[in-house]
């Protein structure tokens, strides 16, 4: 579990973030939705320790780790497990030697219990076999779930995701959110996910975390969004017209 506590972000005059205020729980996907600008970066960034809050707490489990000095903030990264939105893939390692690079970064497991622990993955991820292929030679939905491969490969206790299904047609992303919904299930991970796909929203968002100008504007889960009375969560959802006609069959 994840509790963000009055988190405050500003850069320079300009405030991002304003008292933020929610529990990411443990094994549900968490998401946090919003439109451009709202803050959603900067606040998955803030709970990832890649910025510092200027104000406020981020305590995962027992620890606030914005308290944390360098050599915690590695150890705790050990634990986390991160999917990029442009998979970050190193063209000229093979599939194999992607997966691996965080064990060979923070563990000093031998070259056999790498090998396994990477078919392990890639079998979780449905693609065993690719171990020495290279990224150019797959597709951009295989990649994704090279990337989901190397996120889970050191066992994270909490999986953050940017835009997993950035790119991608309707069919994949299905893919990728059974996956990632699969896997926080079946480990019992703490997974935060920052995504503007409204399919993920409605088939895997167990947890959710709008935000409008920087505030939290409506929390809930999948379920309560066609019947929730806030404004903003309606006009972003509800954007387009056959949301609109599916959200009046909902109320009818």
């Amino acid at each position: 579990m994840i509790v963000a506590k009055n988190i405050y972000k500003s850069f320079g005059d300009h405030e991002v973030l304003k008292d933020i205020n929610f529990t990411f729980e443990k094994g549900k996907t968490n998401l946090i939705i919003g439109a451009s600008g709202a803050g959603k970066t900067v606040l998955l960034k803030i709970l990832v320790g890649l910025i510092t809050p200027t104000s406020g707490e981020v305590w995962f489990n027992a620890q606030d780790v914005c308290k944390f000095n360098r050599e915690q903030l590695r150890e705790l990264r050990m634990d986390i497990g991160m999917l990029f939105q442009a998979n970050a893939l190193f063209d000229s390692m093979t599939i194999e030697e992607n997966i691996r690079f965080p064990m060979d970064m923070f563990t000093n497991r031998t070259n056999q219990e790498k090998r396994h622990q990477v078919d392990y993955c890639l079998e979780r991820v449905n693609l065993s076999g690719i171990n020495d292929k290279y990224p150019s030679e797959i597709s951009g939905g295989m990649q994704k779930r090279v990337g989901i491969a190397r996120a889970i490969v050191l066992n994270p206790k909490y999986l953050f995701c940017d835009e997993p299904n950035s790119g991608l047609d309707p069919k994949t992303a299905i893919t990728i959110d059974e996956l990632i919904s699969g896997i926080t299930r079946d480990n019992d991970i703490t997974t935060v996910i920052n995504t503007h796909d409204m399919n993920s929203v409605m088939e895997i968002g167990d947890n959710i975390c709008l935000l409008s100008q920087g505030e939290v504007a409506w929390e809930g889960n999948k379920n309560e969004i066609l019947v929730n009375g806030n404004q903003v969560i309606s006009d972003f959802i509800f954007a387009s017209p056959f949301l609109q006609r599916l959200k009046s069959q909902a109320l009818s």
